[in-house]
This record gives structure tokens, sequence and C-alpha cells, in this order.
């Protein structure tokens, strides 16, 4: 028998797991209001971990909602097939996949042999937990223009994972950038070539 931990809908941050109707969510984006008289609601975006869809959800007032039961799994990237994206479990070396909508923009930032956090839900696999930060490498980008450095201005460089990423001019063909994998937002370069994935968590 399970003993849930309930929620009250102030908890509704982004990032939490909740359970709603067997089903794991996380919470993208939420916004708390007070109505008067101490009622109160949240306005919620929902990613529901088993298929990747987002849906919209109003908790409202003592309503109470159940933590989901997430535990997780080291696991690496082995390779990509098509539109599946393939797995083995550090510790039982079980291989699995996921889809594209399940992963959603993680799969810009996939290399093989790279070692993610799996989310498993009644023993199985839903979803990959990357590292908030993670070193790639261009393999692309615009030549430069003389004065690039003192020109503010981003342009369009390719990463080894194939993602495309609004660097500033400065950036290279070989440069080493951190993204960001939330946004996929460029933050820094690194000038070690031998560095190795970031994790900021």
């Amino acid at each position: 028998m399970r003993i849930y931990i309930l929620l009250k809908i102030t908890a509704l941050k982004p990032g939490i797991l909740i359970e709603i109707s067997d089903t794991p969510y996380q919470v993208v984006s939420s916004s708390f209001n007070m109505l008067g008289r101490g009622h109160a609601m949240a306005k919620t975006k929902l990613k529901n971990l088993t298929s990747g869809a987002v849906t919209e959800k109003v908790f409202k007032g003592s309503e109470l909602i159940k933590e989901a039961e997430i535990s997780r799994q080291k696991a690496n990237f082995l390779y990509q097939d098509k539109d599946k994206y393939f797995f083995m479990d550090s510790k039982t070396y079980e291989q699995f996949s996921f889809g594209v909508s399940i992963l959603g923009t993680a799969k810009n930032f996939l290399k093989s042999e790279q070692e993610v956090e799996i989310l498993y839900f009644d023993d199985k696999p839903i979803s990959v937990d990357l590292p908030i930060k993670i070193a790639l490498k261009i393999i692309e980008a615009e030549p430069n223009v003389r004065g690039d450095r003192e020109t503010p201005g981003t342009k369009k460089a390719k990463t080894e994972t194939g993602a495309s990423i609004n660097v500033p001019l400065f950036i290279k063909e070989g440069d080493i950038i951190v993204v960001d994998t939330r946004d996929g937002k460029y933050i820094e370069r690194i000038q070690n070539a031998k560095c190795k994935m970031q994790n900021d968590n």
C-alpha cells in the first residue's frame, strides 16, 4: 500500500512532480491567485511524463494533490534510430527507448555514452532528466568578420548533437560552449577543449 505525500496548491512550483489519476505529471508553470474571502486557485501547465503532452489545469482552494513517487537511476545514452532514442541502465544493463514526444527538447543535448538520470514511475522508465548545464562542441558556425568582438549580437551555430544555438559572434567552429538544457541558451565558452559535461543541479 502506497503512502502518498499530499501537497497544497501553493506548493505547485515549476519542476514539482505530481500524480493525477495514476499518471505522473511535472509542473511546467504555475500562477497563484487569491480570490478573496480566503479562497485561492493555482493555474498550472502540466507535462504528462508518460506521453509528453502538455495540458492546463486549475487547482482550487484547499484541494490536496498527490506528490508523484518518482525514483531516479543513472543510465547512458546509446544511440538514436529514427524517432527512438536508446538508453542503457548503468546497473542492470537493461536497454530501453523513448520517443521524441517524451524527450522533448532534451533530444537536442544528448551525446553518445552520455550519462543521464532516468525517472522511474511504478518501476518503469518514463523520462530523462538532464544536467542543467552541459558542454557541447561547435561543429558549424558562420565565420567571424573584423570587429566581431566589439559588436553586440548573436549568430546561429550547430553543436555536435545537431542543435542550433544562438551564440555570440566570436564563437567559431571547434569551440566548446556551455548550454542551459532548460531553454537551450548559450551560457559561456570554455577554453579547455577537454572539459567534461558540467552538472549544476
